[in-house]
């Protein structure tokens, strides 16, 4: 038994040598290609999908300095940076697609579309898909606004005096003509004391106000002028209506105003920051008000209003300091028309039909009485001066019977501080019929229950 087993040992034993020695010469022969070299502080091939450093991943290496993974894809390597990867594949993609314009690389093509007028931007949009992408994202305004190619459009928000409807029009002051729009959401179609505001220059939002049906509301919405769409935003943290609200360094402020329940007034404040898309309570006013007028100047937020007694408030926010304070100087005592700060000075309307302007002196404390323009157009409602905004760098009168004036003020080079201001019509849409207007007005003895004017704001694109 021992001598059977001990003879099947050295057989399988010298078989065995045996296919060595074939495996060997064999090996000779035919030799291994040599393993990938890549230094190993470098690589992110992760033959192993629970690979999480390269630190963890050496125990599956063979030597410190080599990898055997054979199959090593370029989009993941650390050697090209992120934005060297998404640059290539965006060339490889480009090629692949079909040009802007034919015959020309996309660059040249681009500079030939940034130069279209805006009002032609919507046809752009119908070309192609890869137009109407262009045209959609935000390099192709960017770019528009570096060149000095934007446009600003002035968006008059108005509500008709027979239903209480709410509608509105874009002006285009370039070649002097309204421009169609998108109906205004449901929600706000019968509104009333809602607030406008225009951020990073191209987005129109209307929050809060009062619906007939749903009572005070926190809702927000905007609208995109480059895509001439509406889309919501996060709501208002109180509901609220006629309210004060003003835009410094592209934030919202909103302050005041009424809510339903036994304290109508509020003090509350907050803010709307667009970059982290939230809103957050800031100071609360000194008393309840239902702001009236607004302004910024110098960087502060002025606002004159009612308190709960019916007494003139006013009160100036710091957003440095995050601080409310009363006022009482001689810019607040004799402020009670619409006014804009524009090139570091306020002007204010001196009259019903904004036909003469003020202009608040700092050094005297004072409002004194700007040029007139002699031709004022009478005292009914429909001529009102509804709105004063700034518009390619002038004064822009905007009144209820959608008339526009332009105020280009001009200052003496001399140094002497005088100012000359020139005033141009630019939109005559009632103009003409101003005096039939009035008559009939005052035959039915009102005051004019047509359209009025219940926001202005500019917006670029």
């Amino acid at each position: 038994m021992e001598h059977t087993q001990h003879t099947h040992t050295q057989r399988d034993r010298k078989g065995f040598e045996t296919m060595s020695g074939d495996g060997e010469a064999r090996l000779r022969r035919n030799p291994p290609p040599p393993p990938l070299v890549v230094d190993t502080s470098a690589c992110l091939c992760r033959a192993d999908a629970g690979f999480r450093t390269a630190r963890g991943a050496k125990k599956y290496v063979p030597t410190t300095n080599l990898c055997v993974q054979p199959s090593i894809r370029n989009s993941i390597h650390p050697v090209r940076s992120a934005a060297a990867t998404r640059l290539t594949e965006l060339r490889e993609r480009s090629r692949r697609q079909s040009a802007l314009l034919p015959g020309l690389p996309d660059d040249l093509a681009v500079a030939c579309l940034v130069r279209v007028p805006r009002a032609d931007h919507r046809k752009l949009r119908l070309v192609c898909r890869r137009w109407q992408r262009l045209l959609s994202g935000n390099y192709y305004y960017s770019l528009r606004r570096t060149l000095g190619l934007a446009e600003e459009w002035l968006y008059v928000i108005k509500r008709d005096g027979r239903d209480g409807r709410i509608s509105w029009e874009a002006f285009d002051p370039v070649h002097q003509l309204w421009r169609p729009l998108p109906p205004i959401p449901k929600d706000y179609s019968q509104a009333v004391g809602f607030g406008c505001a225009a951020l990073s220059g191209c987005h129109l939002y209307l929050f809060g106000g009062r619906d007939p049906r749903k009572g005070s509301m926190r809702r927000v919405i905007y609208y995109n002028a480059r895509t001439n769409k509406w889309h919501r935003a996060p709501d208002l943290l109180r509901r609220r209506q006629f309210f004060g609200s003003c835009v410094i360094d592209n934030r919202l402020y909103v302050a005041g105003g009424e809510s339903e329940g036994v304290s109508r007034s509020l003090r509350s404040a907050e803010m709307y920051d667009p970059s982290k898309n939230r809103w957050s309570f800031i100071a609360e006013l000194s008393s309840p008000m239902v702001p009236l007028v607004g302004v910024i100047y110098q960087g502060k937020w002025f606002l004159k209003g009612l308190g709960p007694q019916q007494q003139v408030l006013s009160e100036v926010y710091a957003p440095e300091s995050d601080a409310w304070e009363s006022v009482f100087d001689g810019m607040v005592s004799g402020w009670r028309n619409p006014s804009v700060c524009i090139d570091g000075e306020l002007f204010g309307l001196d009259c019903k039909d904004g036909c003469r302007l003020r202009v608040y002196e700092a050094a005297t404390d004072s409002w004194r009485r700007g040029t007139d323009s002699k031709a004022h157009l009478g005292s009914s409602r429909a001529v009102e001066a509804a709105a004063l905004v700034p518009l390619m760098g002038k004064l822009c009168i905007v009144r209820n019977n959608m008339s526009i004036t332009l105020v280009d003020v001009v200052r003496d080079g001399g140094g002497n501080g005088s100012e000359e201001e020139r005033w141009e019509t630019i939109a005559g849409k009632g103009q003409i019929k101003t005096f039939v207007t009035n008559l009939l007005s005052t035959i039915a003895g009102r005051s004019g229950g047509k359209t009025h004017i219940v926001h202005c704001q500019v917006l670029h694109a």
